[in-house]
């Protein structure tokens, strides 16, 4: 039964971490309370502000009694923008709540025994990794923001620096930052709100980690913008790096940042990055992985576990721009890769042609119907690897994997709670959950990807 009400404050003791990393405490009845920035072993003080039947959520107001890893973060913008949710805490315990959130996944829902969950791969410098920074442009009570969404809202919070981000963006913002008042460049938001006289909606900028390339992205809600020739200037006199300067055309009302149509302002219409030995081509629409440190690691991890020989045939599912069957063709005989993006696999054959690979097909359409296609073919796979969005595998793909019955299942995930369910639907069809390798590719937030290694049972 429900004891707490709304507006009223309390005194909780805090007993455990939830999946974003927000402090679990529960009443002597068993109700639950979640409490954004509390840490397990704290005595805190929290305002109720939302309360359901089985739970309700609370505002921390004051730590009475500090955990030992609790530490002040670094961020100003901190608890305004709540992007990162983890900064509060020392990294090591960072790489620990994510290994323990999936331990209790796979656990809880997965029926697996969490000992096979391995400790955090974690980056030296878990700041300034992000290689790519997307920020709303808006006006806020007639005063300029740049910076990101407050939670749940379109109130922009201004931030000049983050600390996640690489620091030429921070750099690169400032500048347009004086040339949007200097100008008097109309944002698209005003007060939270879309408005029809707004001409500035994003900034996106991207940088090669290897090549140093620099691209900055002016997302508009019309065609043309004033004064960016004055722009440019400023931007190349300042920053020799930058490579590409694009104007990206968004009239739609909606929350998808970029539109579809791009004109070159300055240099070309792509940068270039490597992950490995692997060179890729960057546009502004292309999918990269905002973590090249990581990435590596993550991606290597995978190569690890395919095992392979030089004599087996690959299949990747969910193969995106191809990055990950690139790895794999290093040590296959044959890689299909399938993806459901035509531009995606566009990318994917252009790319695997500039890295002169030529043991790699790909195929667009929906890996659960493309592959059951191959397999009737008589194309089957010693190795299957997937890394499938957020929403995990679909069931008949999981079903043709079993069906066709590979030796070995390598499954790349960035859902633990997905990830759980799948590997139990794995189980069922003759596949044994070897290890589980958490890699941490967004630290200071509560995010975490997975390298699965499952083996067929004989």
């Amino acid at each position: 039964m429900n004891l707490l009400n709304k507006n009223e404050d309390y005194i909780f003791e805090i007993k455990s971490q939830g999946y974003e990393g927000e402090g679990i405490a529960k009443t002597e009845e068993g109700y639950t309370v979640f409490i954004p920035g509390a840490l397990t072993g704290e005595q805190v003080k929290a305002k109720i502000v939302k309360v359901k039947k089985s739970y309700s959520y609370g505002k921390l107001l004051e730590v009475i009694e500090e955990a030992p890893n609790r530490q002040l973060p670094p961020c100003p913008v901190y608890k305004a923008c709540g992007g990162c949710s983890l900064q509060h805490t020392t990294y090591e315990t960072q790489l620990k709540l994510k290994q323990e959130r999936v331990m209790d996944c796979i656990s809880k829902i997965g029926g697996l025994d969490p000992s096979l969950v391995l400790p955090t791969l974690g980056m030296e410098n878990p700041f300034r990794y992000r290689n790519k920074v997307q920020l709303p442009v808006g006006m806020q009570k007639g005063k300029l923001q740049i910076g990101f969404f407050a939670p749940r809202s379109h109130n922009i919070v201004d931030t000049p620096a983050c600390l996640i981000q690489d620091e030429a963006a921070d750099k690169i913002v400032a500048i347009i930052r004086e040339w949007i008042i200097r100008n008097n460049i109309k944002p698209y938001i005003v007060d939270g709100e879309y408005s029809k006289a707004g001409e500035l909606r994003h900034i996106m900028v991207r940088r090669g980690f290897k090549t140093d390339e620099i691209m900055v992205v002016l997302v508009a809600a019309k065609r043309t913008i004033p004064a960016t020739n004055e722009l440019i200037e400023e931007l190349t006199a300042s920053m020799t790096a930058i490579k590409s300067i694009i104007l990206n055309y968004n009239p739609k009302a909606t929350n998808v940042i970029l539109g579809e149509e791009n004109t070159v302002l300055y240099g070309e219409d792509h940068i270039t990055d490597y992950i490995g030995d692997f060179r890729f081509k960057i546009s502004p629409l292309s999918f990269f992985q905002v973590n090249p440190v990581q990435t590596e690691v993550l991606y290597g991890k995978a190569l690890e576990y395919a095992g392979l020989t030089g004599e087996e045939t690959v299949f990747d599912a969910y193969c995106g721009t191809g990055t990950i069957s690139l790895f794999l063709s290093q040590k296959a005989k044959k890689v299909y890769g399938v993806e459901i993006v035509p531009q995606a696999i566009e990318n994917a054959i252009e790319n695997a042609k500039d890295n002169n690979v030529d043991n790699a097909e790909f195929f667009v359409g929906e890996a659960e119907k493309v592959i059951p296609q191959l397999i009737s073919k008589g194309v089957k796979a010693d190795v299957v690897v997937v890394d499938p969005p957020r929403k995990g595998c679909g069931k008949e793909l999981l079903e043709a994997i079993g069906e066709m019955a590979p030796r070995r299942i390598v499954y790349v995930s960035c859902d633990p709670s997905t990830l759980a369910r799948d590997l139990a639907i794995l189980e069922e069809r003759g596949y044994k959950t070897q290890k589980v390798q958490p890699v941490d590719m967004f630290p200071q937030t509560a995010h975490i990807e997975c390298v699965v290694l499952m083996s067929r049972v004989e």
